[in-house]
């Protein structure tokens, strides 16, 4: 089976043919720089992680390209609150964005093209705008023209009779003059007390639409094979996206455009003025990062997605079953003889398996659902090794289910990692343990179960977990918490 996307611009599922080859470049429009990452903003970049290393893992060499949008009014009003610059607050939010991906387990881009560093592609894209009769200026700002771009509309489904001023909410429309209400900006003429830049219209800074159009040429090309960001970027975003560079170019700005769902918080849309917005650090000092990874995973990628603790919650505890599948090999290593590290293979029918579910437009849920089948048997093998001391599987065959499940779940971002503790030193004899265990034993058999619980709670505290087994027998061994450190 080939690979297919759901492509926004058509409407349907298409097999994925990139332009040359074995190449693929992407582009993901990312962040305004004047907070902190929210929940969306996690959503948005693992998926698209992901995607990216999926193609990678199916064979294609992917030049992926992720933009900071570092001009804006909000980096602006910032900075005032702030009393400092503009410069100062995007560099502090994008020093935070990246340590927040790296807990994420976030690959970085190949490149982070940023406005300010732009500014001469930009201009270049306004002026041959202007040639070519789809830009005009008004006091100094510089408009596009939309009614002017025969195929606008075509990404959103939008009619030009039906769109309203300040869509993007991006320009201040009491100061705009334009020929049509519906017209954006590509340059704004400079205000008392703003950075400005010069440009053949004045001093100015660009408009927020322009700046992914020259970052894709500058960087990419005329035309890339994928365009992806959160569908709220639909319209107008990426609508004028294709109009400005569609216009210069004559060519698709993009074969593909994938586009994510949005994230709710218990059902409701998140905002500040709902008291319902979370950033991506609030959602870390609670829960696992590669359980939220997981959470995200297990969603259609383009349906909308609800935070809530009880979700997240259920999903923290499949990330321990995964997880200790994940780490089966280094914790039972010794028992089941293994020395060399790469003396397994991976299961071409799990293999082949996981590859058709994912194919499907990126269907992530469904490829999970087979790791999670081996992560479980892994787990139940452990199971039996630490309470039997022997396993029902052959040490090869463990092996390469382990080496599996490891191998697909890194296409996945999901990694656990082990950290070896020192043994732990018993402060009960053993002896002493199995007296207790004997003492529990007939309480149980007395119906005094407050003594029976109260010699399992004694133990528990001295670092003794207690295992009953059918026909009354109980084993016992000591505490050992895995750390799912990542």
């Amino acid at each position: 089976m080939n690979l297919t996307l759901y492509n926004t611009l058509t409407n349907q599922e298409e097999e994925f043919i990139p332009l040359h080859d074995n190449k693929v470049n992407m582009y993901c429009c990312g962040i305004t720089v004047y907070d902190y990452c929210h929940l969306g903003h996690a959503r948005t970049c693992i998926i698209w992680d992901v995607v990216r290393r999926y193609l990678e893992w199916r064979g294609y060499k992917v030049k992926y390209i992720q933009n900071f949008t570092d001009i804006d009014d909000k980096i602006l009003n910032r900075a005032r609150q702030e009393k400092t610059t503009m410069e100062a607050v995007s560099e502090r939010f994008i020093e935070a964005y990246f340590e927040d991906m790296e807990r994420l387990n976030v690959k970085k881009a190949d490149s982070y093209p940023r406005a300010t560093h732009t500014l001469d592609g930009i201009k270049k894209l306004i002026w041959e705008l202007e040639e070519k009769g789809f830009a005009y200026q008004t006091q100094g700002d510089v408009y596009y023209s939309v009614s002017k771009f025969k195929d606008y509309g075509k990404l959103s489904g939008r009619k030009l009779e039906d769109l309203q001023t300040g869509a993007s909410g991006r320009v201040n429309q009491s100061e705009a003059v334009k020929q049509e209400s519906f017209d954006f900006a590509l340059w704004k003429s400079a205000k008392p007390d703003e950075p400005s830049f010069d440009s053949p219209w004045g001093k100015g800074r660009p408009g927020w639409h322009i700046e992914c159009s020259a970052m894709v040429r500058e960087m990419l090309g005329e035309t890339i094979d994928i365009h992806v960001g959160g569908n709220d970027l639909i319209f107008p975003h990426h609508e004028n996206e294709i109009a400005q560079s569609e216009a210069v170019t004559g060519k698709p700005l993009s074969r593909y455009w994938l586009h994510n769902g949005m994230v709710k918080v218990d059902g409701e849309k998140m905002s500040k003025s709902l008291g319902n917005f979370i950033t991506i650090r609030d959602l870390l000092a609670k829960y696992d990062p590669m359980a939220i990874r997981l959470f995200i995973l297990q969603a259609n990628y383009r349906k909308p997605l609800d935070f809530t603790d009880d979700a997240l919650n259920a999903v923290t505890n499949g990330w321990h079953t995964f997880a200790e599948g994940l780490l089966f090999g280094i914790k039972y290593r010794d028992k089941l003889n293994w020395t060399e590290k790469g003396q397994f293979t991976i299961i071409k029918s799990v293999q082949e398996e996981f590859c058709q579910a994912v194919d499907r437009d990126f269907n992530f849920a469904s490829g999970l659902a087979i790791l999670f089948e081996l992560a479980k048997e892994l787990r139940k093998e452990g199971n039996l090794l630490s309470h039997e001391g022997k396993t029902v599987r052959s040490s090869q065959e463990l092996g390469d289910k382990w080496h599996t499940l490891v191998t697909l779940a890194q296409v996945l971002g999901l990694e656990a990692h082990y950290e070896e503790k020192e043994p732990v030193a018993l402060s009960i004899s053993e002896a002493e343990i199995e007296t207790l265990i004997q003492q529990r034993l007939e309480a149980r058999k007395a119906k005094n179960y407050q003594e029976g619980d109260r010699i399992r709670d004694f133990l528990k505290e001295k670092g003794i977990t207690l295992i009953d087994a059918p026909g009354g027998v109980t084993k016992w061994q000591i505490n050992i918490e895995l750390p799912y450190l990542n």
